[in-house]
């Protein structure tokens, strides 16, 4: 099992006052899935993504990642499977525009034992895999919107991560751009990549093979095969 999360649960302070965002959810996660988490703003899915992609930790209740216990792990430990175990895909690309493209997507590697040269490499071979070989040298504020998805999507490969983390990954693009990432992130599946994808969209979240629901910090329903099918075949249209 690749997550394993039994009765979570987070709280915010603020002076007095405590606002509970998660309260007591339960699930597992499989290797090689594809899940939507879904909800409406204030949900708590964001702060569920925080927590099971060690950027932040739980009040209290377990996560296993890979049967690791992750509330033991020092803040070091935690950053250490952030580089190793997980990628981000954020809805606002959070590219840096001093770099070009191809430095982009090879950052991650920068404090690794890989040389210049195989960075460069490999962050080339991910450009070609999203369909942005031709656009290497370029600044990402040359980019379109689609293209910088792209470009964030390569990034949180080239670490070769375990799961990766999509964070309303459409919401910022166009209808035709958007179905253009999706396509991506289902391929990448099929390749055997674990994707989490947080959204509000139904659309979006109906690409998954399961749908997560959560509405005032729990789940409210937790369902399997949706109607992926019709989403992949509005995809291919």
């Amino acid at each position: 099992m690749l997550i394993n999360v039994q009765n979570l649960k987070k709280d915010f302070t603020n002076g007095e006052v405590v606002t509970s965002v998660l309260k007591g959810i339960s699930f597992n996660i499989e290797k090689g899935s594809f899940v939507s988490i879904m909800g409406p703003s204030g949900s708590g899915k964001s702060t569920l993504m925080h927590i099971l992609s060690f950027l932040d930790k739980p009040t209290s209740g377990d996560y296993l990642f890979e049967d690791k216990d992750i509330k033991i792990l020092s803040d070091d430990e935690l950053a250490e499977m952030r580089s190793k175990k997980v990628g981000f895909i954020f809805q606002s690309f959070n590219l840096l525009h001093t770099l070009s493209v191809l430095e982009n997507v090879a950052l991650p590697l920068t404090y690794t034992d890989i040389s210049a040269e195989e960075r460069d490499q490999k962050a080339k071979n991910l450009l070609e895999q999203v369909g942005l070989s031709h656009r290497l040298d370029y600044s990402p504020t040359k980019l379109s919107g689609g293209e910088k998805q792209r470009v964030a999507i390569a990034r949180a490969l080239v670490n070769n991560p375990e799961v990766i983390f999509a964070d309303e990954p459409t919401g910022n693009l166009d209808s035709k751009s958007g179905a253009q990432v999706m396509r991506i992130l289902q391929e990448l599946n099929k390749k055997g990549n674990t994707i989490i994808l947080v959204t509000h969209e139904k659309f979006t979240a109906e690409h998954a093979e399961r749908i997560i629901k959560i509405k005032d910090g729990n789940i409210i329903e937790d369902t399997r095969d949706f109607s992926r099918q019709k989403a992949q075949e509005d995809l291919k249209k």
